[in-house]
């Protein structure tokens, strides 16, 4: 399975957000080629601002492992995360994190390039176009 397979699932869990009224920002969490939690923003339906996709992906995760450190996994997410989801990565010691569009008004890139662990890999750009044209369609529609 490749970066682009496991972002088209991402990408799926956007499009879970967006028919919910959500920001569409879908995320993958793989460990050993398997995919061991799927999410999606949130923070509409639960009210809380913390409902990032990548934070309930690596909670889910966590609960799946039975531990909170996920070293050997990867992240795989439709935006670059913001400063506070890349925190919470770098707690859970993440092994890699493959993102889609940059966020070049939240993204942590900008604000905290040094967020992740030391340890973390990380990739951008993986499908960026069409995981920056669905949260161009949903802001559209709220214009």
């Amino acid at each position: 399975m490749t970066d682009v397979y496991f972002m088209q699932q991402a990408l799926r869990e956007a499009a879970y957000a967006f028919d919910e009224g959500e920001v569409p920002i879908g995320a993958v969490v793989v460990c050993a080629g398997n995919i061991i939690a799927k999410a999606h923003n949130l923070t509409e339906r639960l009210n809380d601002v913390t409902a990032h996709a990548e934070m309930q992906a690596v909670t889910m995760a966590a609960n799946y492992l039975g531990g909170k450190y996920l070293n050997d996994c990867t992240l795989y997410v439709t935006l670059e995360p913001c400063v506070m989801c890349a925190g919470a990565l770098a707690w859970a010691h993440i092994g890699r994190v493959v993102f889609g569009a940059y966020d070049d008004k939240r993204g942590f890139g900008r604000f905290a390039p040094k967020a992740l662990h030391t340890k973390t890999e990380l990739v951008g750009g993986v499908m960026a176009q069409e995981c920056g044209e669905i949260l161009q369609r949903f802001f559209s529609t709220k214009r």
